[in-house]
């Protein structure tokens, strides 16, 4: 059991500085998690949030309560619940210390459930068909009937009965109750006609049809087996169904949860050891094959390889690593042999982190989803109240009691809420799943309704549309001078320099050189340039005004052009000289992200106006938004007045949403209505952010955005035809038009209809890439 603090509490409850999760079972329509809700919400400082379709709890608590008491609240209510073991800590039991495999409880109620099932439906087919078929019914067969249909009435409809009964102990009513007085209704009047009705009597014969039938007093006594056998195991169907979707919804967080290594090689006094991945601490040195997952989050200091990063971000091609570079645990070595130093382990690694934002999101609620909850939370007592005054309506017109039954019946059964109680969590459980699969991180369903409203999208430059880095992109050598030799001395009196333009100069130089000579005598002249001695020549690398006046060097005409030209641009030059001369002009930028243009394009057609915001010079700033296609421009932003800016945006009616990286992002991102943060920058940045782009890539703005909606629509979607179904097969049941047996396999229906649409969120797919 873990529990942790809350990082912004709700109004009114102030004293719940803890959370736990709670596991809840037993739940069984959208009324039941609203019943548990306001029981614990009614304890003082106790804020409670209750997914039905994820059966889990979140729940805010103070000081002077204990998760146990929380559990006992719940299971003195009927309901099954235990404290969340978290995902990112596996326990260990004895079962699986011994090689065992682990119980898998949700897998033993669906066998359960579909066992039941099986029994219940073998035993109803002959009744409805003999109820159906006059031509088969012989003399005496209303017996075997009744022999039949009593098992499942009472067995296999017992889990409804039995909530139903602790139900009404609590002086509550939910979808069991609908079902339980539906099925005894029906088992118990037919006891009645054929005990003491006449119904028993040999050569009774009776005919179903879709429609109840009408007729006035008199006629041959009805019995409702075939009703009570049906509606039972069409119930238990859409429920078994539902399980089994609800069980492939939650497929990616369990998918995340296998993706880690089980175990580990670390290096220990110069040998190789093969431990549990438990057992592995920060700064321990593990080996990774080609083949082999990496363990944990680290940094490489031996080797170097292409890994395969596909299962976290969704990008199919590998990432080339070297030693320095960080790498992610439950990646895949596809290269060469690495050796790798743990920074993180635990529930602290990206891994961890990624699963916990997707159980948190299906763990909460979006708005929609609240109306839902208080129209189920009223709905079923006033369904048993139509379905009483459809009984007295009926009798009161001098129906026999018969009709007005079966349309009260049918009351009961056509309205049950389940599908509404699906109808968001189902849809919020694919729509993240399928994002984490994508490397698309939705942090909480509130923000659904966000991506809805924004009609602006606040990117910051550095880091998100561009490298983030410098980069050395032009060279400009004077007249006569060889690239190579410029290269090869400028390189390598930078290549001691700290700075990053020095290092963007030496990177370069490495890079098509092979390597860089020594340098001795080395000087760093701060914010002006450096010095040092090359292969015996003295070379200087700096500005243009440090090398005139403090080397009385003139820049010739021809770099002295180039300079202008280039920083027309915003980008940066630094001379380089020897030999009293100044031999050639280093431009260095911070270089556009090769995705950036293309990602910008499909903006437009979500209705956003991009919005370039940056504290670099405008001229830079304007450079790099026309390369990408952004005609909005805010330049020489402070950090701090990036949240201004966004402040300012929403004061004239602007919907914003904002994408950063930086620490500097992290204040803007939370006043934007929508923050989305680059997963490749800074833990302030994601922490402040509602959508997370796990790979760092803009493309994922928009990929997130379109799912986010997508996930909305498919919400609102079944909300709709959950209410619709309800609202127009009522009125059809109050007025006897609703068989039974159409209104049970209707409601289960209905369920399996909002389940099976929300999954086709798992088709989602990116934009394609050129």
């Amino acid at each position: 059991m873990t529990t942790t603090p809350i990082a912004g509490e709700p109004s009114g409850q102030t004293g719940s500085p803890q959370t736990v999760d709670l596991s809840i079972t037993g739940m069984t329509c959208a009324s039941c998690p609203a019943r548990i809700e306001r029981k614990l919400n009614k304890l003082p400082g106790v804020s409670a949030s209750v997914n039905f379709a994820t059966g889990s709890a979140r729940i805010g608590y103070p000081d002077d309560v204990t998760p146990q008491d929380l559990v006992a609240v719940v299971k003195d209510m009927g309901y099954g619940a235990e404290v969340s073991i978290p995902p990112a800590v596996p326990e260990i039991d004895a079962a699986e210390a011994e090689g065992a495999e682990p119980a898998d409880e949700e897998e033993r109620r669906l066998r359960a459930l579909r066992g039941r099932l099986l029994a219940s439906a073998v035993l109803s087919v002959p009744v409805v068909v003999l109820s159906m078929v006059p031509a088969l019914q012989f003399r005496f067969w209303q017996w075997l009937a009744f022999a039949l249909t009593s098992p499942v009435a009472l067995w296999g409809a017992w889990p409804f009965h039995r909530a139903a009964a602790l139900n009404l102990r609590h002086r509550a009513a939910t979808m069991d109750t609908l079902v339980s007085l539906g099925v005894l209704a029906a088992w118990v009047w037919s006891v009645y006609a054929l005990f003491l009705g006449g119904a028993g009597e040999p050569g009774m014969r009776m005919a179903v049809s879709l429609l109840p039938r009408s007729g006035m007093h008199g006629g041959s006594p009805e019995i409702y087996l075939e009703v009570a056998a049906a509606l039972t195991s069409f119930i238990l169907a859409g429920r078994y169904f539902e399980a089994r979707a609800r069980r492939r919804a939650g497929e990616a967080i369990r998918a995340l949860m296998d993706l880690g290594a089980k175990d580990v090689t670390v290096l220990r006094g110069g040998r190789e050891v093969r431990v549990p991945i438990e057992q592995l601490a920060v700064g321990d040195e593990f080996v990774v094959r080609p083949g082999e997952k990496i363990a944990t989050d680290g940094v490489v200091v031996e080797g170097s390889s292409a890994v395969d990063e596909s299962l976290l971000t969704g990008e199919s091609l590998p990432v080339e690593v070297g030693t320095g570079d960080s790498v992610t645990g439950a990646t895949v070595n596809a290269g060469g042999r690495l050796v790798v130093r743990a920074t993180r382990v635990g529930a602290d690694t990206k891994l961890a982190q990624i699963a916990r934002l997707v159980e948190e999101a299906q763990t909460g609620k979006a708005e929609v989803q609240r109306l839902a909850d208080r129209v189920s939370a009223v709905f079923v007592p006033i369904v048993i109240l139509l379905a009483v005054v459809t009984l007295c309506g009926w009798l009161v017109l001098g129906y026999p009691a018969a009709v007005a039954l079966k349309a009260a019946v049918a009351v009961l059964i056509i309205a049950c809420p389940c599908s509404l109680g699906l109808a968001t969590p189902t849809a919020l459980m694919v729509g993240t799943g399928r994002g984490a699969q994508l490397g698309l991180l939705i942090r909480g369903p509130e923000v659904l309704e966000s991506t809805r409203r924004i009609d602006t999208i606040v990117l910051d430059k550095t880091g998100t549309v561009t490298e983030g880095r410098m980069r050395l992109v032009e060279v400009v050598a004077g007249e006569g001078e060889d690239r190579t030799e410029i290269l090869r001395l400028a390189g390598a009196v930078e290549h001691a320099s700290e700075h990053p333009i020095a290092k963007a100069i030496a990177d370069a130089a490495a890079e098509e050189l092979g390597g860089l000579a020594p340098v001795t005598g080395f000087a760093n002249h701060a914010g002006r340039g450096v010095t040092g001695t090359v292969e015996g020549r003295q070379v200087i690398a700096g500005r243009a005004s440090w090398l005139a006046g403090r080397w009385n060097l003139e820049i010739p005409p021809a770099l002295d052009e180039a300079q202008r030209d280039t920083e027309r641009t915003g980008r940066t030059v630094v001379f380089a000289a020897w030999g009293g001369k100044v031999r050639a002009a280093l431009v260095v930028a911070d270089t556009v992200k090769p995705t950036s243009a293309e990602a910008v394009a499909p903006f437009a057609a979500l209705g956003l106006t991009p919005v370039l915001l940056t504290g670099d010079h405008t001229a830079a700033a304007h450079h790099v938004a026309g390369q990408v296609g952004i005609g909005t421009v805010i330049a020489e932003v402070y950090p701090e007045g990036k949240v201004a800016e966004i402040r300012r945006l929403q004061e004239v009616g602007k919907v914003v949403a904002m994408v950063g990286d930086g620490v500097n992002d992290a204040a803007a991102l939370a006043q934007a209505d929508l923050g989305l943060a680059m997963g490749t920058g800074t833990d302030a940045a994601i922490a402040a952010a509602d959508l997370i782009l796990v790979k760092g890539d803009l493309h994922g703005a928009a990929d997130a955005i379109r799912l986010a909606r997508k996930t909305l629509a498919t919400i609102k979607g079944n909300l709709f035809w959950a209410f619709a179904y309800n609202v127009a097969a009522l009125p059809l049941a109050a007025l006897g038009l609703l068989n039974p047996l159409i209104a049970g396999a209707a409601m289960a229906g209905s369920s399996v209809f909002v389940v099976s649409n929300s999954l086709r969120l798992r088709r989602f797919q990116p934009t394609q890439r050129r």
